[in-house]
């Protein structure tokens, strides 16, 4: 089985789903402005590795909690229809396709929360998909996660729990993001790509011999 990973926000998209997605529910009035600046100042603190996760995760459940997942659903697919699909790079749609026309085993994997993450998957043609699990009561979100996030080495995890879950193993594996926070799923795969890299990877790359892409 051949496997192929691929990050989701800045990877396969131009932008953050999760910081689009509290853009989406401001406009709408589900969610007061304020919160975009708060999750802007943990952001930078994630493009230096640095994130909260708890802090964020948070903030930015904040708005869908007490929420059913079944009114949230038609939500998320107007949001990925109209915020997400129009930013998809059309490189990582080659790509994508490659993967899954050469029968590949095609995972996304994310620190976003998994309402947004598999909605977005299933958009793109991806069946499997991994991203930070949530919390329930009732059938409604509680504002709480669950398991380990989906996060720098969290990644790496929850990816070998899935492997085990679904008794794959891989003989050959892909790797592709755009970020440092993802150094041990690029460590972990056979063949690693960096996609649209600030300058540090970019440099840890070359150095390493990975594919270094730039994707439009």
């Amino acid at each position: 089985m051949t496997l192929a990973i691929f990050d989701l926000d800045e990877t396969l998209i131009a932008g953050d789903s999760a910081s689009l997605w509290l853009e989406y529910l401001v406009d709408r009035k589900l969610a007061t402005p304020d919160i975009l600046e708060k999750e802007q100042s943990l952001m930078a603190a994630y493009y230096q590795g640095l994130l909260d996760m708890d802090a964020y995760m948070a903030l930015t459940l904040a708005p869908i909690r007490y929420w059913p997942s079944e009114l949230l659903a038609p939500l998320v697919e107007d949001f990925v229809v109209h915020n997400i699909l129009p930013i998809v790079y059309n490189d990582a749609k080659s790509r994508l396709n490659w993967h899954l026309n050469q029968g590949h085993t095609v995972v996304i994997i994310s620190a976003t929360g998994e309402h947004l993450v598999k909605p977005i998957a299933r958009a793109l043609g991806v069946e499997h998909a991994i991203g930070i699990m949530l919390d329930h009561n009732n059938g409604a979100y509680t504002g709480l996660t669950q398991g380990v996030y989906s996060y720098q080495e969290g990644k790496l995890t929850r990816l070998e729990q899935w492997l085990q879950q679904h008794q794959l193993r891989p003989s050959l594996s892909y790797g592709y993001s755009d970020s440092l926070n993802d150094l041990p799923l690029l460590e972990y795969v056979d063949r690693a790509a960096v996609v649209n890299a600030d300058n540090n990877l970019y440099r840890l790359g070359l150095a390493r011999g990975w594919e270094l892409l730039t994707w439009r």
